[in-house]
């Protein structure tokens, strides 16, 4: 069986999507290969897979020979066609994309032309300024003893590697399941431990113990040769992987040693960790908040340490090379992210140059902080909602400690995308259940189903369209599928005894589709009165995503308790211009004239219908269009939580600029 399709998965199958792609396919008893431009690997290999450098809009076929070869094929497929495969649970962005989050980024100064020019310079992997004491982590190098084995040493051998390796994994698992780790470190963790246990890779291992070599040996020589395979690939990230492979590599000779790796536990608050070359695994267990900055000879802006750095808003420049050593000895380091440059031991030019940045750096931080609790309101006092995007639970963490005043939008579809089967009423009852709870006494809006399209799910079977964006998705499928439908209203009504819960229907174009949908309603809240179940009733609100709910809108508007703007599907059905085609990307402005008629429409809609607008596409975060939203009318705008605290300074600002232009209009 086989069958061939585009990639949608953002990015392509890099690390973390390869290790979701891959635990897929090992859930089927068939052989299940993948092809691409000629070359086969299979589709159980991560190492390999990663090698085959699969990228986003690449073609490729998935090959599966066994009893369950059709289910096979058919999840595979899903999984490749899904933009969002592998990286539901991090909430966080790509792997591959080098910005900082716009929550943290401060405002730069341009370099002091003083300092232009001067110190050692490297990649600029993650932005900031630091100046701190130095922390040398320079661990001893694994060397091999290079022993010959004796026939009758091989089992022991090879049955003293999978010890070793078990081992590490052990440990990574420990580490997965400390509820401290953050999401983008755990998807991190998750791709090194897939590599620990890769066939590809252990194969090559046991077949040298095989040929006479002792397990450290076969290590370390199967470990650079897998690396030296990602360092040939024409893709930064893919090279960026051989860190990866060779810091795996490291572990398990360590344990095979019966040693264990140095400690960073030590490191003073404010340090500089420099290295000539640091492990995922090790930077993701450190103390992160207690480091200042990250020199490092190896690595890039790609690299997984890059990545950490990043998402913990810790200045790193990597690939410094051989001069890193100059630096073991140094007292303090002076660490540039924005431009790339590390002084050692700087002079008090430079250091007061640093500690200028410094300063405006953390005031900057600090004025955003300062809005974590802070309620924004319009000049005439009313509140207006900042609220945050989430695909699962594991979110709500970062968006508490961003300040979300509730959920805009909760993305149901990821809860169906992790299984393999469609998650039960129970489960579905209890995930909105938590949620609900975690953010009382702010509402949460939750998303019906939206899958079609961009967002297939394994478990519904989807039939083959020719433009699946204008074809069976959204509210339109679980009308046609009460089977699916149901039990997620029952659980909505289950969940809805917790006060704070609202329900969205996405893809909405027809009046019908809302009063049927109340109907299924009524129908289930019957049935959960016939079983005793405990529950209650929501308020019922529809996206705006198409031109016809905007054309509609103000019939819509009698029928639902509020309007949650989506500008994503808005902007591409307005402008005609598919959001995943990079040919018409500069169509895909929410800026555009007739996008924003469009949304002014559908404010005034609602305004006058008394009922409340929202907005939880992307663009509810742009601080140049906040201003606008507020006037036409809307009173919340849901966004990724690290847009949060900003979103909240850009109304507050807005506030104060109206006060002071016309006093009149704060009365």
């Amino acid at each position: 069986m086989e069958r061939s399709t585009i990639v949608r998965v953002h990015e392509g199958l890099h690390a973390r999507p390869a290790t979701r792609f891959v635990k897929l396919a090992k859930s089927f008893e068939s052989e299940v290969e993948i092809v691409k431009g000629g070359k086969t690997v299979s589709a159980k290999s991560s190492v390999k897979l990663m090698l085959l450098a699969v990228k986003e809009n690449d073609e490729v076929t998935v090959r599966a020979d066994g009893a369950d070869a059709i289910e096979a094929v058919e999840a595979l497929i899903g999984y490749l066609e899904n933009p969002h495969a592998g990286l539901e649970e991090s909430g966080a962005q790509s792997e591959a994309a080098p910005p900082q989050p716009e929550a943290v980024r401060p405002a730069e100064p341009a370099p002091d032309a003083a300092t232009e020019g001067e110190g050692l310079r490297g990649v600029a992997a993650s932005e900031g300024v630091h100046l701190g004491p130095v922390f040398a982590h320079f661990p001893a190098q694994i060397v091999p003893s290079a022993q010959s084995l004796l026939p009758d040493q091989i089992e022991t051998e090879i049955e003293r590697l999978r010890a070793a390796i078990a081992a590490v994994q052990a440990r990574m698992d420990a580490a997965l399941a400390d509820e401290g780790l953050a999401g983008g470190d755990r998807g991190i963790v998750a791709a090194l431990r897939d590599i620990a246990a890769d066939e590809t890779l252990v194969g090559d291992i046991e077949a040298s113990i095989r040929e006479g070599f002792d397990a450290v040996s076969a290590v370390v020589a199967a470990a650079a040769k897998t690396a030296a395979e990602f360092g040939n690939v024409e893709d930064t990230y893919l090279n960026a992987r051989a860190d990866d492979v060779e810091a795996v590599g490291r572990q398990i000779c360590l344990a095979l040693l019966g040693q264990d790796e140095v400690d960073l536990a030590s490191i003073q608050e404010g340090a500089v960790l420099v290295a000539e070359d640091i492990g995922a695994w090790d930077l993701a267990r450190a103390p992160l908040k207690r480091i200042g900055a990250v020199v490092c000879g190896k690595g890039g802006a790609t690299s997984h340490v890059a990545i950490i750095a990043r998402s913990h808003g810790i200045p790193a420049v990597l690939g410094v090379g051989d001069q890193v050593m100059a630096l073991k000895d140094a007292r303090e380091i002076a660490v540039d992210g924005h431009a790339g440059r590390i002084f050692a031991d700087p002079d008090q030019r430079i250091r007061a140059e640093f500690e200028q940045r410094m300063s405006a750096a953390e005031k900057e931080r600090a004025a955003l902080a300062g809005f974590q609790s802070f309620t924004p309101k319009r000049a005439d006092g009313t509140v207006i909602e900042v609220a945050a995007n989430l695909g699962s639970l594991e979110e709500i963490e970062a968006a508490k400690a961003a300040g979300a005043m509730g959920v805009g939008l909760f993305r149901t579809e990821l809860l169906f995308m992790r299984h393999m089967h469609l998650p039960s009423e129970d489960m579905q009852a209890e995930t909105y259940a938590a949620l609900a709870k975690a953010f009382a006494p702010y509402r949460v809006i939750v998303r019906t189903l939206d899958i079609g399209g961009d967002k297939p799910v394994t478990a519904i079977d989807f039939p083959e369209e020719e433009n699946p964006f204008l074809g069976w998705r959204g509210i339109r499928m679980c009308l046609d599928r009460p089977h699916i439908f149901k039990p997620q209203l029952k659980a909505l009504l289950r969940a809805a005894i917790h006060g704070n819960v609202k329900v969205m229907l996405p893809m909405v174009s027809d009046i019908e589709e809302v009063r049927r949908t109340k109907a299924l309603v009524d129908e289930c809240a019957a049935e959960l009165d016939l079983d005793g179940v405990a529950y209650a009733r929501f308020d019922l609100g529809v996206m705006i995503e198409t031109p016809a709910a905007v054309l509609v809108a103000p019939a819509l508007a009698k029928e639902v308790a509020f309007f949650s703007i989506g500008t994503n599907d808005l902007t591409q059905y307005v402008m005609a211009a598919d959001r995943l085609n990079p040919t018409v990307a500069a169509l895909n402005d929410v800026a555009n004239p007739a996008v924003m008629t469009a949304i002014e429409m559908t404010a005034r809609a609602g305004v006058e219908a008394g009922i409340m607008v929202g907005m939880c596409g992307e663009a509810a975060g742009r601080p140049d269009l906040i201003p606008r939203f507020v006037e036409m009318g809307l009173t919340e705008l849901s966004m990724s939580p690290a847009s949060i605290p900003r979103a909240k300074k850009v109304i507050a600002n807005l506030k104060a600029r109206r006060v002071e232009t016309d006093p009149g209009d704060a009365l």
